[in-house]
């Protein structure tokens, strides 16, 4: 799967906070991505990353 730094990503589960998208801010084996409603940052493995990604938004479809 293709994603990149500056990337938004539609889940199919949503955050505590009720937010279901995020901001990517680092890739690799883990991903760092931070909540566009409430702004928390976590760090998740690709794998499980990978499995609930529901659609990638790049910046021009932001």
């Amino acid at each position: 799967m293709d994603v990149r730094v500056g990337d938004h990503l539609q889940m199919k589960k949503p955050h505590p906070c009720g937010g279901n998208e995020f901001d990517v801010l680092r890739v690799g084996m883990d991903f760092r991505i931070r909540c566009l409603k409430c702004g928390h940052e976590v760090m998740v493995p690709r794998a499980k990353i990978e499995r609930n990604i529901k659609k990638i938004l790049r910046g021009d479809q932001v």
